[in-house]
């Protein structure tokens, strides 16, 4: 990649940082926080957790559609400003019931569809997948440090404080967005990374990807849930005060992470990917049945809370690889939009059902539940097919050679390792399904030059 590319990269990132910090910083201490609001019940505690998710998911696909009109920058700035009017609002408040307002506003400024296709804008076809690769590192690692981050800022300033930060964050990327993003000459549609209204329905009809919506759905509402109980039982249970929870978060976290990395790894090297998918389910089935049986014990609680977010980090790694796997060349950008809609849907329903069960039926109740809605993941994880390991690819093509696009479209299917093509002419590309083990890459290279 070149400087631009990089700094493009980095500064759309750091965007993506922003929300995330934003969002996981919250959750291991709101549940505590809530319990010193005078009109706090279990329910509004989960609800005010969850509110963000709900109006990201109404506004993520809309807002993505609505840069195609009227630019990427213009969306984003707007949507960071919302942000950080949330934030004022939950900062300021000493109600549940503000609090929720303004974390729903935090969630109205929904901006990742508009920075994926800014990004696509602003960068060469053939970065693009390394470009995706490192945003997405990225959001893993706001999410490690949000929730370490979140109980030592909580210490001292306060949840208070952790709404003013992210605030400022929003700020700071507003002014990462003016001065260090430039503004593309024009903005298109991109099939790889943005959201096409015309493939909603065909997105929406494959049912492998259904499945899929509903997987990010499901762990993203059992964490949530989870963390509606786990500061209290760390807290009032175990007698570790607030500000040390990060000294639970921190080897967890980094462990379950490492020991991920290797089942990751085997799973798309060694085409183990399903199994391992099945095996990780159950992995979250048996620590939720872990914790809710030993949550009184340290050493249970624990290893179980470990074991989950080994399950959890592998999940969150190979899903979206799944959604590209499962969708055709067509439809990866708009399925990858509602698969992130549904995870954000699952926080929403993890913080309101999780409170829910959590005011009628406690700690061990949130555990329960969770286990019984893995279960069901996992029965619907078991009619996935085996997915086929074809690598997305575009390729930058001649202007000229889109004189005949059906002849176009079949001599680039001819090409040995060429499974799926989809000519657009509006971008002058290919996107391509390969099988890297068998392609031409230089019956590819005649076509343009330029592979990505």
């Amino acid at each position: 990649m070149n400087s631009l590319e990089w700094r493009v990269t980095a500064s759309l990132a750091a965007i993506y940082a922003v929300r995330m910090l934003g969002l996981f910083m919250i959750l291991p201490v709101f549940a505590l926080y809530a319990e010193t609001l005078p009109d706090s019940t279990p329910f509004l505690a989960g609800l005010a957790i969850g509110i963000y998710g709900l109006s990201q998911a109404i506004f993520q696909i809309p807002l993505g559609i609505f840069s195609d009109r009227v630019g990427r920058k213009p969306v984003i700035i707007g949507g960071l400003l919302v942000f950080a009017a949330g934030s004022v609002i939950a900062a300021l408040a000493h109600s549940m019931w503000l609090i929720i307002i303004g974390r729903a506003i935090q969630g109205m400024g929904a901006v990742a569809g508009p920075t994926m296709a800014l990004a696509a804008d602003l960068t060469r076809e053939e970065n693009r997948t390394r470009i995706m690769a490192v945003i997405g590192m990225v959001i893993g690692l706001s999410f490690m440090g949000g929730m370490i981050l979140g109980p030592i800022i909580s210490q001292f300033a306060g949840v208070a404080g952790i709404f003013w930060l992210t605030m400022l964050l929003a700020l700071a990327g507003i002014a990462l967005v003016v001065l260090a993003v430039p503004t593309p000459v024009h903005s298109t549609q991109h099939r790889d990374a943005g959201i096409i209204r015309g493939y909603l329905g065909k997105a929406l009809g494959n049912a492998s990807l259904l499945r899929m919506n509903a997987g990010v759905f499901i762990i993203h509402l059992v964490m949530t849930a989870n963390f509606l109980v786990l500061p209290g039982i760390f807290e009032h249970g175990l007698s570790l005060p607030r500000a040390e929870h990060w000294k639970v978060y921190l080897p967890v976290f980094a462990g379950s992470f490492l020991l991920a990395i290797p089942l990751i790894i085997i799973a798309e090297k060694k085409h183990k990917i399903r199994i391992l998918l099945l095996g990780s389910t159950v992995v979250l089935l048996l620590a939720e049945a872990g914790m809710a049986l030993g949550h009184t014990q340290i050493a249970w609680l624990l290893a179980a809370f470990f074991l989950f977010f080994v399950g959890f980090n592998f999940l969150e790694a190979v899903q979206p690889s799944l959604v590209a796997k499962y969708s055709d060349v067509n439809t990866k950008g708009t399925a990858m939009g509602i698969f992130s809609s549904s995870q954000f849907l699952g926080i929403f329903a993890g913080g309101s059902l999780g409170g829910m069960v959590n005011n009628a039926w406690g700690a061990t109740g949130v555990f329960v539940f969770s286990a019984l809605v893995v279960g069901v993941w996992w029965l619907l994880a078991l009619q996935l097919p085996q997915p086929k390991f074809y690598a997305s690819q575009v390729l930058k093509l001649d202007p000229l050679l889109f004189a005949d696009k059906a002849r176009l479209h079949q001599d680039l299917l001819a090409i040995p390792g060429v499974k799926e093509v989809a000519v657009v002419a509006e971008e002058c590309v290919a996107y391509l399904k390969v099988d890297k083990e068998n392609l031409d890459q230089e019956a590819l290279r005649a076509f343009s030059g330029v592979a990505a």
